[in-house]
């Protein structure tokens, strides 16, 4: 297995009183604040010969704890510098957190030891050849011949019969009351005129 990284170890270790007053002077009142926390990094830069500084959050709550108008003149801090070169500044007196060493796991331990135990015997086992007994292939079935459902015959639509159209009658045309009345007359004076023929005629015989 690959090892872990080692974890940078302490190198050196030292306690400042940072003057702060000089610095936010020079700026107006509304900066102060800003300017003190740079002037604390640029001082653990040149003291602790590192560009990595880091500061730590009760320092941090320190410097502002009165707003960005009324910095402290001083802060004391404990300052510690690692082997990869990385800073830490902390107010003096501020807890630590406490730095917790992983134990290895007692499952995983043993895990691991069944796997080499594993691995070791399948290495001085002889590999035993294991001849697998061919099994009779079942008889393939053939398909069977598909039956073919007996097929209706399509019934053709008989052709309508053209129906012919029928003559349509001729109309009478209609006649008034007025027309009846003059044909009426007319055959009247019809008669009248065959009986004066026909009285003429006599007469004549007569003579």
């Amino acid at each position: 297995m690959a090892k872990k990284d080692a974890k940078p170890t302490i190198v050196l270790e030292r306690n400042y009183n940072i003057p702060l007053r000089r610095e936010w002077l020079k700026v107006p009142r509304w900066k102060r604040t800003k300017r003190a926390v740079k002037a604390a990094r640029a001082f653990l830069q040149r003291h602790m010969k590192s560009d990595n500084v880091k500061l730590g959050k009760y320092l941090n709550e320190y410097l502002w704890n009165h707003g960005i108008k009324n910095p402290p003149h001083h802060v004391k801090v404990n300052v510690t510098k690692d082997s990869e070169g990385m800073v830490i500044a902390e107010l003096e007196g501020a807890p630590r957190p406490e730095i917790k060493e992983e134990k290895p796991k007692k499952g995983a331990e043993k895990k691991e030891e069944e796997k080499e135990e594993k691995a070791a015997k399948k290495k001085e086992e002889p590999k035993k050849e294991v001849k697998k007994e061919e099994k009779p292939k079942a008889e393939e079935k053939k398909p069977e011949p598909k039956k073919e459902a007996p097929k209706f015959e399509e019934k053709k639509p008989k052709p309508k019969k053209e129906k012919k159209p029928e003559p349509k009658k001729e109309e009478e045309p209609k006649i008034s009351k007025e027309g009846e009345e003059k044909k009426a007359k007319e055959k009247e004076e019809q008669k009248k005129v065959e009986e004066l023929a026909k009285q003429i005629l006599k007469k004549g015989s007569t003579k």
